[in-house]
Parts: C-alpha cells; sequence; structure tokens
C-alpha cells in the first residue's frame, strides 16, 4: 500500500481511480477502460511533475524520510552480487544501524556501506532507525582498512537522521568514533564514492561519507543538524521547522552550489519511492562511472585529493565568494571579505602594505638605536 505525504494528496485521488479502472479491466476487458488507464496515468505523471518542480526544502525533507524510499538493504540487493556481510568491531559488539560487506559491483569487488533504517516497526527498532553507535562507526574503520590491505574501493551509501545520542553511546566514546571513522575515510589509499540516498544527518552521516566523489540524489537532504533540531534551539519553538529547514540550505542544489558534493543524481518523477528500481539503476550508473575515473589513480594521489577537498572547503568556509546565508550575515557586520581580499591583492593594495611595513620596521630600528 503506497504512503502518500500530505503535499501528494491529489495523486492519491487519481491512483485510486486507477486501481478501480484496473479492476473493471481485470472483470470485463475494454478498449476504452484501457484509453481512459492510460489518460488517468498521464495526468498522474503531469501532476507529479508540476508538484515536484516547486516543493519547498521542507518538503524535500519529507520526501528523503519517505517510509517507501528505497534503503541501503535495497541498493545492496539490486546492485551488488554475492554480498558477504561482515558485523562486529572486535571492541564491544554489532551495531545493526551500519551494514558491511563485500561483493561485486558490476564485476568489480567492493566493500560497501551504509546506514540502514529498516522498513518496518521490527526492523526499524533492530536498526535503531539508522542511527549507528560508537561500535558501528568502529566496525567502518575496521571494514575499510580491510579494504585497503586488499587495494578494494569503497562505496558509502549515507541514510541517516544522526548518530546516536544515547547515554551509553556518549559513554562509549561516541564522539571519538565518529572522529576517528572521518579520519580514516581521509586516510584510506583506495577510492570511496559516497552517495547521500535519503538523509545525511551531521557528523553521523560525515564520518563514513567523507569520499573522493560525493553523489546526492535530487530529493535527499544534508545538513549539520535536522529542520527540528534546529527550530528548537534557535526558535525554541517546534513549528518553525519549515523555516529552518530553508536556512539550512539543506538540499542537493544547495550542496552543489557550495561544492560539497560533486553531482546530483536525478530520480524519478515522483521520486525515488515512487519508483525504487529505476532510482537505484541510476544510482548504479553513476558509481560505475566515478569508479572507473578513479580506479587507475595512484592510492597516495587519491588520498591526498580527498584530504586537500576537505581541507579546501575548510579554507574557503565562510568567507567564500559564494552566496550562503552566513555570508550575508557576515557581510552586513564587517563587509564583504572578497572585497578586501581583492584590495590586498591588487598593486595599489600592495603598495599601501609595503608603506606600512616599511613604517613600522623604521619605528622599531629608531627605538633600538636611539
Amino acid at each position: 500500500m503506497n504512503t502518500y505525504l500530505e503535499f501528494e494528496k491529489p495523486i492519491e485521488q487519481l491512483d485510486n481511480k486507477v486501481h478501480e479502472l484496473k479492476s473493471l479491466n481485470d472483470n470485463a476487458p475494454s478498449d476504452n477502460l484501457l484509453e481512459e488507464i492510460t489518460q488517468v496515468e498521464e495526468q498522474i505523471n503531469e501532476t507529479y511533475r508540476k508538484i515536484y518542480s516547486s516543493i519547498s526544502p521542507w518538503q524535500r525533507t519529507l520526501v528523503a524520510r519517505h517510509p517507501q524510499r528505497p534503503k541501503t538493504r535495497e541498493y545492496i540487493q539490486n546492485l551488488i552480487e554475492d554480498f558477504f556481510p561482515l558485523s562486529g568491531d572486535r571492541f564491544f559488539s554489532e551495531d545493526k544501524a551500519i551494514l558491511g560487506g563485500f561483493g561485486k559491483f558490476r564485476g568489480k569487488t567492493v566493500l560497501v556501506l551504509g546506514h540502514e533504517k529498516g522498513h518496518d516497526t521490527t526492523s526499524r527498532i533492530e536498526h535503531n532507525f539508522g542511527m549507528p553507535r560508537p561500535e558501528g562507526y568502529r566496525k567502518a574503520q575496521r571494514l575499510m582498512k580491510l579494504a585497503e590491505d586488499f587495494d578494494i574501493p569503497v562505496i558509502s551509501f549515507v541514510d541517516t537522521p544522526g548518530a546516536y545520542p544515547g547515554v551509553g553511546a556518549e559513554q562509549r566514546g561516541q564522539s571519538e568514533a565518529i572522529a576517528k571513522t572521518t579520519e580514516c575515510c581521509l586516510s584510506l589509499g583506495v577510492p570511496i564514492i559516497a552517495i547521500i540516498i535519503g538523509e545525511g544527518g551531521s557528523g553521523g552521516a560525515v564520518a563514513i561519507g567523507t569520499g573522493n566523489t560525493v553523489l546526492m540524489l535530487e530529493n535527499s537532504i544534508y545538513s549539520v543538524i535536522s529542520p527540528e533540531g534546529c527550530s528548537s534551539i534557535l526558535w525554541k519553538d517546534n513549528t518553525k521547522t519549515v523555516e529552518a529547514a530553508s536556512a539550512l540550505k539543506l538540499t542537493a542544489e544547495d550542496m552543489l552550489k557550495i561544492d560539497v558534493i560533486d553531482e546530483i543524481i536525478k530520480e524519478p518523477t515522483g521520486g525515488a519511492h515512487r519508483n525504487p528500481h529505476r532510482a537505484i539503476e541510476s544510482v548504479g550508473d553513476e558509481i560505475e562511472k566515478y569508479l572507473n575515473l578513479l580506479s587507475n589513480q595512484h592510492g597516495n594521489d587519491l588520498k591526498h585529493a580527498r584530504q586537500e577537498r576537505y581541507l579546501q572547503i575548510g579554507r574557503s568556509g565562510l568567507f567564500s565568494e559564494k552566496t550562503t546565508a552566513a555570508n550575508t550575515v557576515l557581510d552586513e557586520k564587517f563587509g564583504k571579505s572578497g572585497n578586501k581580499k581583492r584590495f590586498y591583492n591588487s598593486f595599489l593594495g600592495r603598495i599601501v602594505l609595503g608603506a606600512i611595513l616599511a613604517m613600522l620596521f623604521t619605528g622599531i630600528l629608531t627605538y633600538l638605536f636611539n
């Protein structure tokens, strides 16, 4: 049974009409009924196109969390042959919030990692709703190091609201585990391709999403905090989620503008939950393309390129030329950093700076020798 989001309600009525017409056609086949079914299905596709062409960041967040959206397990089942799962961190226990194991992706041996949320109440509890504990991240570290030993590329599927914030997780070193996993990603000498397939929540996502290539499905999100968390902290009001989602700049288009991701993977009309098989195939094609590009590079080059990628994000940060909400606030308070940089790099700017330094140097010499 399909689940419809609030803004998808017009589709529900049309889908019900199609089911009724198909039921009538099964009992009494008719060319007229088949023609009417085709017309309604075209109307459904057109309605989906209109709705999804102008959805808000908050609505996109709801799509990223859709219960029927394909999860890591579905991607593994459809893209990976001979998958052999591995469990445990060899320190504490197994964490089913992160799946990991080796298999064949279109003829190539790969390590697959990914957050798993589950598809029903029982499996969601089993996988802790995709929120890893420290042992999950330490398992990921163990498997990535094993992949590096055998020169096997890593494919990582990111889909988590964030790392589990429970007392036990914190006592076992949640923040250390996340930091060490991120460090492990940065230090690997094999290709890492990360795909954000749903929610990319905070450090819990970054820990296994620090790749040479980062891809993002069209209706997925990537953010330092959830809109609900942002709303409760900044506005002290849980009803400000719509404003928070817009302010967080969490959509795939926002991430592409600031170079956090490399490419947006288009989803079927109506989202990945509408046609999971087609969405999974599209992801597989993109993985294959980038895996072929990265496979011929030397391990040290891969590692240094990955490190430089994230160092550059830190260097440019809020003072990049790209427009962000934070840049706007800082520009209003301190002036545009770009204008300052252009002045300092200009010929006149260098003369002024040289004159100031000469005066300071002269003053120091005069003070010392008098």
